[in-house]
């Protein structure tokens, strides 16, 4: 058995990011796919809640920060990651620590109560619709009205009474669709995101995008809770995805979009217009080159072309994921080609020609026009 096969794809390359690599990933644990798997055929495993909690200790104390402690709370994150590439396909939740109590204390650890307002908004409304089965439409209305209410149409202006206004919103939902109140034990909170992330597995955009994909129904995939960095911190800080040649034509150079001021789903979800990569280097100069440099980095390991997730944090870079980037069938025929020639790569032959598939050729004999 592989790593990938274990960890998932996303967890082996965090685990390759970070102990190869040696680039700047938030800490964390991943949960396997023989757990997801056991799940799928018997529920919650027995032993998974003592194994996670061990691991839960590391994490705090690599962190200096405890789940859920009111003064001073260490926020994860929980992430899907398959063996196979499936983008948007499974969960996310973000955030996951905070309650009524610990909101206060990030407010006070970082002297900004909108900040901390804003991400305990964001656990609410995903956490709803992902793990208890809340209708988003239900969330955006009110945060649209709340847009309205405070006379902008940038969710990174509106004031910090305005998305405490919205938590309790937020949570009135919940109690009103589920019956319960919004949980606001920490460890509660992460057992129900990875059991959502868990069946987001068989839910039914991830079975049918394996069946046109062909993969593999039994599976399962891994779970990662990584220690939270913050995109939406401040305008020092922000999110973006990047590949490190342009997957639509191949050619080099990095190609990709972020935002300011934002979480990583604010750039998949197109809640804001996002500004090309190259922005970057008007807005972050210095990160920017960072990031190009980590790009060169990530194409000479994996000898391929990457895409990956990133998030700026209070003008610290992190590195959130890699994989090797699907591409278009033209971008596959000029990025073998090309990659022969690299001396950073050096594909052979024979590589560069394994490299395209029957559905990289069709697309270039026989392109669509919407």
């Amino acid at each position: 058995m592989s790593l990938k096969d274990l960890l998932g794809g996303k967890g082996a390359n965090l685990a390759e990011m970070t102990s190869v690599l040696d680039l700047p990933v938030p800490p964390g644990f991943t949960i396997t796919t023989d757990a997801c798997r056991a799940y799928m055929h018997g529920g919650w495993p027995q032993g998974l809640s003592e194994e996670v909690a061990d691991q839960l200790a590391g994490l705090e104390k690599a962190m200096g920060r405890r789940l859920g402690d009111p003064g001073d709370p260490l926020l994860v994150s929980v992430r899907s990651g398959a063996k196979f590439s499936m983008p948007g396909m499974m969960d996310t939740v973000l955030n996951l620590g905070l309650n009524d109590q610990s909101v206060k204390g990030l407010a006070a650890q970082t002297n900004d109560e909108r900040f901390a307002y804003d991400s305990y908004r964001r656990l609410v409304q995903m956490y709803g619709r992902i793990v208890l089965d809340v209708p988003g439409e239900e969330f955006d209305e009110r945060f649209d009205a709340a847009k309205t209410k405070a006379g902008t149409e940038n969710d990174a202006e509106i004031p910090a009474d305005l998305l405490a206004g919205l938590v309790d919103d937020f949570k009135a939902v919940v109690q009103h669709h589920t019956g319960e109140p919004f949980p606001q034990e920490p460890t509660e909170q992460l057992r129900g995101a990875v059991e959502a992330v868990f069946r987001s597995w068989n839910g039914a955009r991830a079975l049918a995008y394996r069946v046109r994909e062909h993969i593999p129904h039994e599976l399962g995939t891994a779970v990662n809770v990584q220690a939270m960095v913050f995109g939406n911190r401040d305008d020092n800080s922000g999110t973006g995805v990047g590949f490190t040649r342009d997957p639509a034509t191949g050619a080099q150079g990095a190609y990709g979009d972020f935002l300011i001021n934002a979480q990583g789903e604010d750039v998949v979800a197109g809640i804001r217009n996002p500004l090309p990569l190259a922005e970057m280097k008007n807005t972050f100069p210095v990160i920017y080159d960072e990031l190009i440099a980590i790009f060169a980095r990530l194409e000479r390991h994996y000898r391929d072309m990457c895409d990956t997730e990133f998030t700026i944090d209070g003008g610290k870079l992190w590195m959130l994921q890699t994989r090797v980037g699907k591409r278009t069938g033209v971008a596959a025929l000029k990025m073998a080609v090309d990659m022969t020639t690299d001396q950073a790569i050096k594909l052979s032959r024979h590589e560069a020609i394994q490299r395209i598939t029957a559905d990289h050729l069709d697309s270039v004999l026989h392109p669509q026009f919407a």
